[in-house]
């Protein structure tokens, strides 16, 4: 079975957001913790840097946050 990358990305430019982790679906392998990516944030998806904390490649139905409702990397910066 194959296994899907996941990261957790903290936002530290954000004061509202700084300090807590946010799971994403990540469509690139090479992905490292420290990482700087691009991804969006809120309910209105506006597109925001953040550091990846933490990665996990695991099966989907293992994943670290609802599949229905995950969102995706949008770059590695």
């Amino acid at each position: 079975m194959e296994r899907t990358c996941f990261v957790a990305v903290e936002f530290i430019n954000d004061p509202n957001v700084v300090g807590y982790l946010y799971w994403y679906l990540c469509p690139y392998k090479e992905v490292r913790e420290g990482d700087r990516v691009t991804a969006p944030l809120g309910r209105h998806n506006r597109e925001q840097e953040g550091v990846v904390r933490k990665v996990l490649f695991t099966e989907e139905q293992n994943a670290p946050f609802p599949m229905t409702y995950i969102k995706r990397i949008i770059k590695i910066n």
